[in-house]
């Protein structure tokens, strides 16, 4: 394996009510979409000093995971890659998880709906999802800009949606290049998400 050929494909995350957070870490060849590599002696990857150990599938190829309790995940990690000479590239990251401020009611009537989130950036960007039971209507399925942490959805947005259940789903995803990269470089993505249900009625 040519160290410089190896491109860093990194993506963790985690949602609320899930007790693990998930790092997965592929070494792909030469670019994003390229084969999975393994990493022979002396290659390696480390978590916070805490060697992973490969595995592989058919359908994603050679792999390093390892799941990690929530409640203790919040706050900055180190990724470590050493390549086969031996060159060490450290890779930081914040996992921080975010909430809702106060419960969901179980039955919600139409108008502007608002909610309100600790965890987030005073501006900060969060996709929001929702759908209904019914697949002849469409779904609500956009990034919103979170100010002050919160997040609004229009009268007219719940126009798509026939009353009944609702799923709601909120999703902070960062992706950004990974900082310290062989010259074929990396990606890192991050995602944390809030899944809530309740009934729509007039």
């Amino acid at each position: 394996m040519n160290a410089d050929a190896v491109f860093l494909d990194y993506f963790i995350s985690g949602e609320e009510g899930d007790p693990n957070v998930k790092v997965l870490l592929q070494y792909r060849f030469g670019g994003p979409n390229g084969a999975t590599l393994p990493l022979n002696d002396p290659a390696r990857v480390e978590l916070d000093g805490e060697l992973i150990k490969k595995d592989s599938s058919k359908l994603t190829g050679a792999y390093y995971e390892v799941l990690k309790p929530m409640n203790e995940f919040a706050g900055k990690h180190t990724i470590t890659f050493t390549d086969v000479d031996k060159k060490k590239y450290k890779e930081e990251f914040i996992f921080k998880p975010f909430k809702l401020k106060a419960e969901i009611p179980a039955i919600i009537k139409r108008g502007e709906l608002i909610f309100e989130f600790d965890g987030l950036n005073s501006v900060d960007y969060v996709r929001v999802f929702a759908t209904d039971t019914s697949f002849a209507t469409p779904t609500i399925n956009r990034v919103d800009t979170v100010k002050k942490g919160r997040i609004f959805i229009t009268v007219t947005e719940l126009e798509d949606l026939v009353n009944g259940p609702i799923n709601l789903e909120f999703y902070k995803e960062v992706e950004r290049p990974v900082k310290n990269a062989p010259k074929r470089g990396g990606r890192m993505s991050i995602t944390y998400g809030v899944k809530r249900e309740f009934e729509l009625k007039d």
